[in-house]
């Protein structure tokens, strides 16, 4: 993910057809004053005390809200400023196989421009700015389709990486009956520990999305929240698909440990048989071994190499028995 020196890009379209990329600050400040057409200013850097000027002097931006995008990390949320929106969302395009990482977005949304900050590269800003390089005809695009296409894309995004999460937990489930192992085990409670990420942004995205659409707000005309409306039903099909992502995870967690507690009964089963056919055998080579009695009577009968044949035979007979008992008795 990229991050550093600030990036500043900008596409402009006029109402009479004319278009433009990368205007300067002056070109920007003009176009402001028209109202004619919509601008995307594009601000990608950790750079705060660069952005700050141009938010604040350009586009008149409060101070307060300012703050908030450039030095602060915020949960989703939607503030109305009047004649603008200050936005902010999470991505989740970052996903390791066993880490998550979601990057914020912090958006200023008026009637003719569209202003996007971000200090780490946002897939779903990219794949939209391209799209709208490639659109060329008068009316096109407006700013509320523009953030209808971030606000989509970004949802997809989540979508992506939830069917990622969804296929290596399959994964897991079809091997930890058969193979389960310390790295399964590390990679279930990251995977949990990333759904419940996912779910501390998508809760209060999904709000946002919810106000984006039933809200009464200046700077979004009315005939554009059937489209985030559209968007807020994403959202609630990628929180249902978490809750059963989080219900599969618990459930291979706790088959793992059932797995593996089994396991662990087996090998203390055939140690515990072990031990049990062996305690006879210790008791009678214990008794016998003592230097207790003294050797007051002749004891050759018990010495004989007959007796020693007497007693192998007892020893090898002893654990055979107590074998057919066991399963006789269904304890094996």
């Amino acid at each position: 993910m990229g991050m550093g020196c600030l990036t500043m890009r900008s596409i402009y379209f006029s109402s009479t057809g004319q278009s433009g990329t990368n205007l300067s600050l002056e070109e920007i400040t003009e176009t402001l004053s028209k109202k004619d057409g919509f601008l995307w200013l594009d601000l990608d850097g950790d750079e705060a005390e660069t952005c700050e000027p141009i938010l604040i002097n350009s586009f008149g931006f409060h101070p307060l809200a300012v703050e908030d995008a450039l030095q602060e990390i915020h949960v989703p949320k939607v503030n109305d400023w009047g004649d603008y929106l200050y936005l902010v969302l999470h991505t989740g395009d970052d996903w390791q196989g066993d880490h998550l990482e979601t990057a914020e977005l912090d958006l200023f949304v008026g009637k003719n421009y569209l202003v996007t900050y971000h200090v780490q590269t946002i897939r779903a800003i990219d794949i939209v700015w391209e799209t709208l390089k490639r659109e060329v005809r008068l009316g096109v695009k407006n700013i509320a389709s523009i953030l209808y296409d971030l606000l989509d894309e970004i949802a997809m995004d989540y979508m992506r990486l939830i069917d990622e999460i969804d296929e290596q937990v399959e994964g897991i489930e079809d091997r930890v009956v058969h193979e389960p192992n310390k790295a399964m085990l590390e990679n279930l409670i990251a995977i949990k520990r990333s759904l419940l990420s996912l779910r501390r942004v998508i809760s209060p995205q999904r709000e946002v999305l919810n106000k984006l659409a039933r809200g009464d707000f200046n700077a979004i005309e009315a005939s554009a929240r059937i489209y985030y409306r559209d968007v807020y039903d994403h959202y609630v099909r990628i929180q249902d698909i978490l809750e059963s992502l989080r219900d599969l995870v618990s459930g291979v967690l706790d088959t793992y440990l059932s797995v593996v507690n089994n396991r662990m009964n087996d090998v203390m089963k055939i140690l515990t048989i072990i031990t049990t056919l062996f305690m006879p055998l210790s008791f009678l080579t214990g008794f016998f071994g003592m230097n207790y009695f003294q050797p007051v009577e002749n004891m050759n009968s018990w010495t004989s190499s007959s007796s020693l044949v007497f007693l192998l035979i007892i020893m090898g007979v002893m654990p055979l028995l107590m074998l057919w008992m066991m399963h006789k008795n269904k304890w094996l």
